[in-house]
């Protein structure tokens, strides 16, 4: 990883999986941060700490849909203190999760599963978490050990495919079609 004191610390990974129900019965469908993403770009969605508006921690670079969920990539900034511990926190693997804040602008609830069906978001902001509403959203590690934990024809991100990620997601799906 970088060193937070020279460029910034790099963090990325996936904020939101589709067709997996969060904990709180959210469930995103592939499309729904289109408008918002072409509305904004990147760096009109905010960087906080767990989901705090006076704890700015970076900033975000690019964000984008993929076949998955929503990616996003960027950076703490270093003369922040509070993303510097939180630097340290992700590299020792303290802190590993992200999560989207925003406004449900189309959505439909499911009578029988109660699930709430997301189909256009308005996204404000993505957090750096401890404990992520959508468990799999996760930062990806930058190791060699662990690769970007996911899998995606996109071309902007270049990473080694995940079969515990894929399965993971899998059983997330299928939990939330049974209403489990």
């Amino acid at each position: 990883m970088a060193d937070v004191t020279v460029e910034g610390f790099p963090i990325e990974g996936y904020a939101c999986l589709f067709n997996v129900a969060d904990l709180g019965r959210d469930l995103v469908l592939p499309g729904a941060f289109a408008a918002s993403l072409a509305r904004q770009s990147a760096r009109g969605v905010r960087m906080l700490y767990q989901h705090d508006p006076a704890e700015p921690l970076g900033v975000w670079t690019d964000a984008f849909e993929d076949g998955i969920g929503l990616y996003v990539r960027g950076r703490l900034s270093p003369g922040v203190a509070r993303a510097r511990e939180c630097a340290a926190l992700v590299r020792d693997g303290a802190i590993d999760g992200l999560s989207i804040g925003f406004k449900a602008v189309e959505a439909r609830t499911d009578p029988r599963t109660r699930l709430r069906r997301l189909s256009r978001i308005d996204l404000w902001e993505v957090s750096v978490v401890t404990f992520p509403m959508q468990p799999q959203a996760r930062i990806a590690r930058r190791s060699d050990e662990l690769r970007i934990a996911r899998r995606s024809d996109d071309p902007r991100i270049a990473a080694t495919p995940s079969p515990a990620l894929a399965l993971d997601a899998a059983a997330a799906r299928l939990r939330a079609a049974v209403g489990a």
